[in-house]
């Protein structure tokens, strides 16, 4: 992931991108945690809203590898879809556990 890239599409220096990308970590794995807990609930609904959340911040920022997990799992959420999508969440884990060594060393 080239940061200083993404920096400057968003006319920032790197050190205020990195700021950006370590708040997306941490609470997008606090929405992680939600959209755990309410698929484990059956509450598509709650889990939906906590993986557009992801989606969003992701977006923003250009980090398009989280943003196209959590639109899919948002997707999958929003028709009532749950089956399968432990595995979904487990890559966005996966990416955000990634972006997390890269921001925070």
């Amino acid at each position: 992931m080239d940061i200083k890239a993404l920096a400057d599409n968003l006319g920032l220096e790197e050190d205020e991108y990195l700021e950006l990308a370590e708040l997306l970590v941490d609470t997008g794995m606090v929405d992680l945690s939600n959209m755990e807990s309410a698929v484990k609930a059956g509450d598509s609904d709650a889990a939906a809203q906590a993986a557009h959340s992801i989606k969003g911040a992701s977006g923003n920022l250009g980090i398009m590898d989280i943003y196209e997990l959590a639109k899919a799992v948002e997707s999958e959420l929003r028709n009532n879809n749950l089956a399968g999508i432990d595995i979904q969440l487990k890559g966005i884990r996966e990416k955000l556990e990634s972006l997390e060594k890269l921001v925070k060393g």
